[in-house]
């Protein structure tokens, strides 16, 4: 047959395509899915200890559902799978919990974009060293005002104590009525052990700090790597990926790598403020956009009525939001 010899009954005509069943847009709820906190994450694999115990590790990959969810060290998650933690297995993430306490950062001070560092901590220990390199205190500013607004308690410690004297850097900071302590190669640690212990822990602070040395005190078996401070007076980096590692009593302390900027682009002066049981009742009474640097920026703030000690945590949080301010106007 040629092709003039066809018409409309030698066209077999493919009927639509039926699928099984209707699509649908209801997900399973994973009732036995177990708890887990984010340990580590390594290229789109997140290592994690059920139920929070150190010794029950696995790796996981976050399920479909979850693809634009970003998941951070310190984040409570849920798992399904194989939970056997068994070498070339994998679970799967498929919730991941209200987070209580965050600690961002922005790329600058300009930056729009958060980027949460780690979830969940309870507190943030600033790693400084009194010399090689010297103490920066913007860095403990913008780490401070980080924790107040993340909803973490700030400690500072002081490192290579055998160099230089921690009282005179430490007396910058004493209107916050902030936890200070030292841990040079030759301090005890029983203070700091003490304020760790059964809390989950950030460590934060510049490259060659001596940040790496003391998770290694802390935690014998974690074998950070250690450097050494460059020619011009700036640490090389030795951590390159935050992981969480576990207290042999209790609790975690999370070593971060070392920063050389710390972006607070998100962060508003009232965000500080509230962090101050004192202060945050007094702001209420503030006019509207009240920056409360006092006067003459601010010339009806609140925080002028304040009296007692209250008046020093005013002075100190003041400091904190001058340095904002300040940062903002570059």
């Amino acid at each position: 047959m040629s092709s003039w010899d066809y018409d409309e009954s030698d066209v077999r005509v493919r009927p639509a395509r039926r699928r099984s069943r209707p699509r649908s847009k209801l997900r399973p709820k994973h009732e036995d899915a177990e708890q887990a906190m984010v340990i580590s994450v390594d290229r789109g694999r997140w290592g994690c200890a059920l139920g929070g115990d150190p010794n029950r590790r696995v790796v996981a990959m976050r399920a479909k559902e979850l693809r634009r969810t970003p998941i951070v060290v310190g984040d409570e998650v849920s798992l399904v799978g194989d939970l056997s933690g068994r070498p070339n297995t994998l679970a799967r993430i498929v919730r991941r919990a209200k987070r209580r306490t965050v600690l961002r950062r922005t790329a600058d001070d300009t930056d729009p974009t958060e980027r949460v560092v780690v979830a969940n901590a309870d507190q943030l220990m600033i790693v400084v060293a009194l010399a090689d390199p010297p103490p920066r205190t913007g860095l403990v500013q913008r780490a401070l005002i980080a924790a107040y607004a993340g909803g973490l308690t700030p400690l500072l410690c002081l490192t290579k104590t055998d160099l230089a004297p921690a009282k005179p850097f430490a007396d910058q900071f004493a209107d916050l009525d902030l936890t200070i302590v030292t841990a040079g190669r030759d301090d005890p640690l029983d203070t700091v052990v003490e304020l760790l212990t059964g809390r989950v822990t950030v460590l934060l602070g510049h490259s060659g700090v001596g940040k790496s040395t003391l998770v290694n005190r802390l935690v014998p078996e974690a074998e950070r790597a250690i450097g050494e401070v460059s020619d011009i007076g700036r640490g090389r980096h030795t951590s390159t990926q935050s992981v969480a590692l576990p207290l042999s009593g209790s609790g975690w302390v999370i070593d971060t790598p070392g920063i050389r900027s710390f972006g607070l682009a998100h962060v508003r002066p009232d965000d500080v403020l509230l962090a101050f049981s004192d202060l945050a009742e007094a702001i209420t009474n503030c006019p509207r956009g009240c920056g409360h640097l006092g006067p003459p920026a601010d010339p009806e703030c609140a925080l002028d009525s304040l009296s007692g000690t209250a008046t020093l945590h005013a002075a100190g949080a003041r400091k904190l939001l001058a340095a904002l301010a300040e940062s903002r106007a570059y």
